[in-house]
């Protein structure tokens, strides 16, 4: 187990995938359990908002807390946008994360720590290593036409879901030798839409599917939980999600014998 540690710089990828994010609460149970430290995270839409609090020495009990508490409807209430380009502004989110964070910037987190954005003018992948923490959050989690675009460095940035949802190669480039990649829609059935803003969720997760199965190729081990059962909307089954997600990163685990001489 030692050995294991000191020779694996471990990165962990946390996908996009709204409330189902409350899954990777549990992921983040297994590793704790199994004692298995995070050398980089990376996070992409509600995974760049559990990285950005791991990262900043939250633990999965306390981020359980916090999700708990959450109130998602209120974060995305319906305000004015800036630019007028999206039908709700996020800024609620940026403020959630510096209530509970502070006004933090990427090099004060303690694990090191990168999000996925979209460049909404050209399409471009957008990773965010620095600056404000909570800033690149609100960026990373704005669906385009739901969201105004977040301005960082003159470029107008949106959810990182459109061009890497489970954020693998960020984490090569900061220096992991071992990624695991935990994809919330790998599983997923899609349901029939009850309103507009489902409609157009469901339209924008289903275009990524396809690409994230190509982008994860790369992840060492990937973690796939089916949520089906689940709704992307609902608040009230944190619970159940957390515990799929911890049960399956054990199962996972256990399949690929993490331990072996074979990971050491």
């Amino acid at each position: 187990m030692k050995i294991f540690r000191r020779k694996k710089k471990i990165g962990l990828a946390l996908g996009g995938g709204a409330v189902l994010g409350a899954a990777h609460i549990g992921v983040l149970k297994a590793f704790d359990e199994y004692n298995i430290p995070v050398s980089y995270i990376a996070g992409t839409s509600i995974g760049a908002v559990i990285s950005a609090f791991f990262a900043f020495d939250k633990g999965w009990q306390e981020i359980e807390k916090i999700a708990k508490g959450l109130n998602w409807l209120d974060i995305s209430a319906i305000s004015p946008s800036q630019f007028g380009l999206g039908l709700l502004s996020n800024k609620k989110l940026g403020k959630f994360i510096v209530d509970n964070l502070g006004d933090v910037t990427f090099d004060e987190a303690h694990i090191p720590l990168a999000m996925i954005a979209t460049d909404i003018t050209n399409g471009e992948k957008v990773v965010l290593k620095k600056g404000n923490v909570a800033t690149a959050v609100m960026a990373s989690t704005c669906i385009p036409g739901i969201f105004a675009p977040v301005e960082i460095d003159n470029r107008l940035l949106v959810d990182g879901e459109l061009v890497e949802n489970v954020p693998v190669t960020p984490l090569k480039e900061m220096g992991a030798n071992f990624i695991i990649g935990v994809d919330l829609f790998a599983k997923f059935k899609q349901k029939r839409p009850e309103n507009i803003i489902e409609v157009l969720l469901k339209s924008f997760h289903i275009s990524l599917q396809t690409a994230t199965k190509l982008q994860t190729e790369e992840a060492n081990i990937l973690i796939r939980p089916d949520l089906s059962p689940f709704n992307t909307f609902s608040v009230e089954q944190t619970d159940a999600l957390i515990e799929i997600g911890y049960k399956e990163t054990k199962k996972i685990f256990t399949e690929k014998n993490i331990f072996s001489r074979a990971f050491l």
